[in-house]
């Protein structure tokens, strides 16, 4: 079971970050460009909220599944943050995506409370901007694409 929600964890996260880039980039270059948010924004803006939510729980499960959780009892939380591998897998990633994954929500909807084009586009990019460089900071890159 665990082999393959992580398999489905690697394989979705793949498609978070697609789409989060897209959504990012579409709301970064309409905000400078200065053109109007459309229902095609709202919709792209959705999906990725819809996705990241998706990822998160496919998370959450794979770390309440893992082998690694066992090691909070075995070497106490000071021996995971010495290891800097551990470190990683059991506080910083989950940590940081769930930070990553609010920013996510709380720009989604404070977007939709904007009446204009303008600051709807600009909360977008920004708190989907952070989101984004958030993810990307804690990817283990190494087991990821290895």
């Amino acid at each position: 079971m665990y082999e393959t929600i992580q398999v489905l964890h690697s394989y979705w996260a793949y498609l978070v970050l697609l789409i989060l880039i897209l959504a990012t980039g579409n709301a970064l270059f309409k905000s400078v460009t200065g053109k109007e948010y459309s229902p095609k924004d709202f919709r792209i803006s959705l999906f990725t909220l819809i996705v990241s939510h998706i990822q998160l729980l496919i998370g959450l499960v794979l770390y309440f599944v893992s082998p690694r959780l066992a090691l909070f009892s075995e070497l106490g939380m000071g021996g995971v943050m010495k290891d800097a591998i551990n470190r990683l897998y059991l506080v910083e990633h989950p940590t940081i995506n769930i930070i990553a994954v609010a920013l996510i929500t709380i720009g989604y909807s404070k977007h939709k409370k904007k009446l204009t084009s303008g600051p709807k586009l600009k909360i977008i990019a920004i708190f989907y901007t952070i989101a984004l460089v958030l993810f990307l900071s804690r990817i283990p890159w190494s087991a990821w694409l290895g």
